[in-house]
C-alpha cells in the first residue's frame, strides 16, 4: 500500500444550508426519497449532473453542492414551491410513526439490505426482498426494526477483462456520506456493544438508517476499539471470506443484533430471521431467559420459539450454511458454560438427528428447531422445502410438513417507472398509489389508450439503450478497448427492435445461457430482416463459482461475435440501477431456471408491474400467476431433468418464432392490439397480487400477529407458562411407548352412496394421560393406484366415552368425493394451536400402521 498521511484529529464539515431550505438535511437522511417521487426529484432539480455524479445519494451531493447553488435555489419562488411540496408529502408519510397500541415491535433479522443504489449492502434477491420489505412496513405504519450488518465493502463490483472474464473490486463505503447516523446512547456517545468471542472481547458501533417510518439499525466491526484485523473484518465484505468469516458474521448478526435492540430499550415481541443467516439469535434470546428468568434449557426453548419465525429461501441443500462441530465448540464452549447450557443440548438444536455427533451444525436446522412459524416464499418452494425437511418430521406426509408459503412480492413505488406512474395519474383513481395492492384499483387500467401504454413504452425503451450506450462505452473505455469496439459500444441496439430482458446471478441452476444453446437457430432469430430481435443480460457470478464466471465470458463471447455485436450485449456491474433501468425498457423478461431450483424470484415481478411480460420457466411465483400474467411459459410442470435443458431451449425458439416475435411486429405502426391486451392483462392482474405490501400484510395476519400474542401470553405469565408445557411435555414423553390403539373400527362392508354419514371410532389406551392431552385425526382420502392416500383431508375424532384408561373417539364423517376412498387414524399430543406450529420433536403414532388403513 502506497505511503498515506493520517489524521490525528477528524471533523465533520456540512455545507450551509439556507434558512428557506433547512430541512433538506432530514430529507436526506430518510430514504423514502428512494421511493417518493417528489422528494427524489427535489435533489435532483437542485443540481442534475452532480446528482448523477454523487451516485443518486443525497448525503454525498448535499455535501458536495456549491454554496452558490443553494442559494439560488432558496431564491427561486418554483423551487421552493416544489420544496414545500417535498416537505408536506414527507410529513403526511412520517405524521402517523408512532408506537404499537398492543405493545407489537417485529425484529426483522437479515443479511443483506437492497434499498437504494447508493447503499450496496445487498447481492441479489434475498437483499431486495429485505429492502422491499421494510419499504411496505413503512406503508403500512407497521412497528418493525431492521437489524443487519453495516459493510465496509459490500459486495463486489464486476467488471470485465478483455477476454470476458469476469473480475470483481472491492470499494470501501464511507459511512459519514451515506444516508445512515451512528446510535447514540442517553449521555449523546456513539453506542457500542460487545462480545466475547475466543480470541476476546470484539465491539460493535450500532447505526441507524430510517427508511421511511421503519427504522434498519446496522452493526459495525470495523471501529479502533478493535485492535485486531481479524475483529474488524468481520464486517468487511457480504458473502466474503472463509466458513471462519462466515460464523464470527453470523454470531455478530444474530448475538450481536440482540444485544443491540435490549441496549436501545427496545422490547421486541416477535422476532423474524430472513433466512438461517441469523439463527444464533434463537439461542441469544434463550441465554438472556436462562439467566434472568432462570428457566432451564428446555424451558427457555418453550418461551422463545412461540415468537420466532422463520423463512426460508433456500430449494437445495448445498445453500445451507454448515459448520462442524469443532468449530461450535471454538466459538460456543465458553458461551454455553456461562449460560449453563450443555454444548451437546445447543448442537441438537442444529441437527436433523440430534443423536449423530459426525452431522455439522446447520444455521436452517437451527431456525426451523428454534421457531413456531416457518413459510417458503411461493408456493411451489413449499412443496419443495416440505419434500427437503421431510426427515424432520417423518411420520407425516410430505404434503404436512408444517412449512406455510407467502409467496414474495415488490414494492411497487420503488420499481414503477415514473412515466407509467404518470399515467396512472391521469387514469386510475387518485389515491392508486395508498392503495397499490387492492385488485380493484386496477380495474381502470382498461380505460388507458393502447396508443399512450405504447409511447410509454417506448420512451423507456430508449431511455434504455441511451443507458446502455453510456455505460457501455465508459466500460470499453476502461478496459481500453480496440477503435471498433468503442464504435460498436455507441451503437449497440434499436429502440424499434424487439428487446428481450435477461439479468439474475449467474449460477448453473439459473441456466443462464440456455438461450444460446443453438446458436444457428438463435441468430436466425435475432438477425431476422423482417423482425429483428435484441438481447440485454447482466448478472454476477460469485467470485469463487467459476461454473457462473464461465457462462459471464460465454455471454461475453456470443456479444463480441461479428453477427451478433448489436444483437446481444452483456451490461456490466449489474446492481439496483441497471436492473431498474431493464425491468422498465425491455419487451419481454426471460426467465430460465431448472424448475423447483428458484424459491421464487422477483425480477420477472418488477417487469410485470412495468408492463412488461413473461417468458418464465413455471417455477417460484410464475408457477401460481402464469394462466392470468398474459405471458408465456416454456415448458411445463414436470420436475427437472437435464433432458429438458434442449427441450426448453427449442421451447424458446419456437415461441420466439412462430408466436412472441410476430405478434410484437403486427400493426407496428398503430400499436400491436393484441400485445397491448396482453400488457394491460399483465399490469391489472399481476400489481396487486405482488405487491410487497400484500406480502407483508399476510406475514401480519398468519405470522406476526398469532407470533405477538404468544409473546404477551408467555410474559404475562412471568413464563409460567413455558415451565408448565415442559412439565407437561415431560410427562408424555414418559408415557408414550405405552399409548396404543386398542382398535380403529370396522369399515363399511357395502359400497356407500355419496353424502351418507359414515361413523368412524377409534379406542385408545392413553396410559394415564387425559382425552384433553392428545389428539386424534382422521386422515382420508382417495386410494391411489400405488395404495396409498392422496387428495387427503384430515378431521379431529372428539372425546366420546371412557372407560379406564381407554378412551374412544369418534366422528361421523361425510364423503364429498366418489370412487376409491380411505382413511388412516393417527394420534399425537396435543401441544400446539395450529398444526402449522409442530415442533421437529413431535410424536405420532398411526393405527394399526400407516400402511394399514382403512378403506370403504
Amino acid at each position: 500500500m502506497p505511503f498515506q498521511i493520517q489524521p490525528i484529529r477528524e471533523f465533520l464539515v456540512r455545507p450551509a444550508i439556507p434558512a428557506p431550505l433547512s430541512r433538506m438535511p432530514e430529507l436526506a437522511y430518510n430514504l423514502l426519497w428512494s421511493w417518493e417521487p417528489i422528494i427524489r426529484a427535489l435533489f435532483r432539480r437542485l443540481d442534475p449532473a452532480l446528482w448523477k455524479d454523487s451516485g443518486y445519494n443525497p448525503v454525498v451531493m448535499l455535501g458536495r453542492v456549491s454554496q452558490e447553488t443553494l442559494e439560488r435555489a432558496a431564491s427561486d419562488p418554483r423551487y421552493l414551491a416544489h420544496y414545500a411540496q417535498a416537505c408536506q408529502r414527507y410529513d403526511a408519510h412520517m405524521r402517523d410513526s408512532q408506537p404499537s397500541r398492543d405493545g407489537k415491535l417485529i425484529a426483522y433479522f437479515s443479511a443483506e439490505y437492497g434499498l437504494a443504489e447508493c447503499l450496496p449492502l445487498y447481492s441479489g434477491g434475498l437483499g431486495i426482498l429485505s429492502g422491499d420489505h421494510l419499504k411496505s412496513s413503512s406503508d403500512l405504519n407497521l412497528p418493525l426494526v431492521g437489524v443487519g450488518l453495516l459493510y465496509q465493502q459490500g459486495y463486489f463490483r464486476q467488471f470485465l477483462n478483455a477476454d470476458g472474464w469476469q473480475q470483481e473490486r472491492y470499494l470501501d463505503n464511507d459511512f459519514y456520506t451515506l444516508p445512515i447516523r451512528p446510535v447514540r446512547d442517553k449521555r449523546g456517545n456513539e453506542l457500542k456493544i460487545n462480545l466475547q468471542l475466543p480470541t476476546g472481547p470484539v465491539w460493535i458501533q450500532v447505526w441507524r438508517m430510517d427508511v421511511g417510518r421503519t427504522k434498519l439499525f446496522m452493526l459495525d466491526t470495523n471501529i479502533p476499539e478493535n485492535a485486531s484485523p481479524r475483529d474488524r473484518d468481520i464486517t468487511d465484505q457480504l458473502y466474503g471470506g472463509d466458513v471462519d468469516t462466515r460464523i464470527r458474521q453470523e454470531i455478530v448478526l444474530g448475538i450481536g443484533g440482540v444485544r443491540a435492540l435490549k441496549a436501545m430499550g427496545l422490547e421486541p415481541t416477535v422476532f423474524h430471521m430472513n433466512e438461517g443467516h441469523s439463527a444464533f439469535l434463537a439461542m441469544e434470546r434463550m441465554r438472556a431467559l436462562i439467566e434472568e428468568q432462570k428457566l432451564n434449557f428446555d424451558e427457555a426453548l418453550e418461551a422463545t420459539r412461540p415468537s420466532n419465525v422463520f423463512t426460508t429461501h433456500t430449494p437445495v441443500p448445498a445453500g445451507i450454511d454448515l459448520f462442524d462441530t469443532g468449530m461450535m465448540r471454538y466459538y460456543f464452549d465458553q458461551y454455553c458454560r456461562g449460560a449453563g447450557i450443555e454444548f451437546d443440548q445447543l448442537m441438537s438444536l442444529g441437527r436433523r438427528n440430534p443423536r449423530d455427533g459426525d452431522e455439522r451444525f446447520s444455521m436452517a436446522v437451527l431456525a426451523l428447531k428454534t421457531s413456531c412459524y416457518r413459510n417458503a416464499v411461493s408456493r411451489l418452494h413449499r412443496r419443495v422445502a416440505q419434500a427437503m425437511w421431510h426427515e424432520m418430521w417423518p411420520d407425516l406426509p410430505v404434503w404436512e410438513v408444517p412449512l406455510t408459503s407467502i409467496t414474495n412480492g415488490v414494492h411497487v413505488p420503488s420499481w414503477l417507472n415514473g412515466d407509467l406512474a404518470d399515467l396512472y395519474d391521469h387514469y386510475l383513481e387518485p389515491d392508486w398509489r395508498d392503495k397499490s395492492s387492492d385488485p380493484k384499483t386496477w380495474d381502470l387500467v382498461d380505460e388507458i389508450p393502447e396508443e399512450e401504454l405504447l409511447e410509454m413504452h417506448r420512451r423507456r425503451k430508449r431511455r434504455l439503450i441511451a443507458f446502455i450506450r453510456d455505460r457501455q462505452t465508459t466500460s470499453a473505455y476502461r478496459r481500453k478497448a480496440s477503435s471498433s469496439e468503442l464504435r460498436h459500444s455507441s451503437e449497440v441496439l434499436d429502440p424499434s427492435v424487439f428487446t428481450i430482458g435477461l439479468a439474475r446471478r449467474f449460477a448453473t441452476y439459473k441456466r443462464g445461457t440456455l438461450i444460446f444453446r443453438d446458436i444457428e437457430r438463435l441468430k436466425r432469430i435475432l438477425c431476422s430482416k423482417e423482425m429483428p430481435v435484441q438481447i440485454v443480460i447482466a448478472g454476477k457470478a460469485h467470485p469463487k463459482d467459476h461454473p457462473g464466471k464461465s457462462q459471464i465470458r460465454d455471454v461475453v463471447l456470443y456479444s463480441r461475435d461479428p453477427e451478433l455485436w448489436k444483437h446481444v450485449v452483456f451490461i456490466e456491474d449489474y446492481d439496483m440501477k441497471v436492473a431498474r433501468e431493464l425491468v422498465q425498457g425491455v419487451d419481454i423478461w426471460l426467465n430460465t431456471p431448472r424448475r423447483g431450483e428458484e424459491a421464487c424470484g422477483t425480477s420477472g415481478m418488477k417487469a410485470a408491474v412495468n408492463g412488461v411480460l413473461n417468458l418464465s420457466i413455471l417455477d417460484g411465483w410464475f408457477d401460481e400467476a402464469y394462466e392470468e400474467s398474459g405471458g408465456w411459459a416454456i415448458g411445463d410442470r414436470e420436475p427437472y431433468s437435464e433432458e429438458q435443458d434442449a427441450m426448453h431451449a427449442s421451447a424458446i425458439y419456437y415461441l420466439l418464432e412462430n408466436e412472441i416475435v410476430p405478434m410484437f411486429y403486427e400493426r407496428r405502426e398503430s400499436g400491436p392490439s393484441e400485445w397491448m391486451r396482453r400488457v394491460k392483462q399483465s399490469i391489472k392482474y399481476l400489481s396487486p397480487r405482488f405487491d410487497a405490501r400484500r406480502m407483508v400484510r399476510e406475514y401480519l395476519r398468519e405470522l406476526y400477529e398469532p407470533a405477538h400474542q404468544n409473546y404477551i401470553e408467555q410474559a404475562k405469565s412471568g413464563f409460567e407458562k413455558a415451565r408448565l408445557r415442559v412439565r407437561w411435555n415431560s410427562k408424555v414423553r414418559e408415557v408414550w411407548d405405552r399409548v396404543r390403539f386398542v382398535e380403529t373400527g370396522p369399515a363399511p362392508t357395502e359400497p356407500v352412496t355419496s353424502g351418507v354419514t359414515v361413523p368412524v371410532r377409534a379406542a385408545v389406551d392413553l396410559a394415564g394421560l387425559q382425552p384433553e392431552d392428545v389428539r386424534v385425526e382422521l386422515v382420508m382420502g382417495r386410494v391411489g393406484a400405488s395404495g396409498g392416500l392422496e387428495d387427503t383431508e384430515v378431521m379431529v375424532l372428539a372425546p366420546v366415552e371412557q372407560k379406564g384408561s381407554v378412551a374412544i373417539f369418534a366422528k361421523e364423517i361425510i364423503p364429498q368425493q366418489t370412487g376409491r376412498l380411505g382413511y388412516a387414524i393417527r394420534i399425537s399430543p396435543d401441544h400446539y394451536d395450529d398444526p402449522l406450529t409442530r415442533p421437529c420433536t413431535s410424536l405420532l403414532k398411526w393405527g394399526d400402521g400407516a400402511s394399514n388403513n382403512s378403506r370403504t
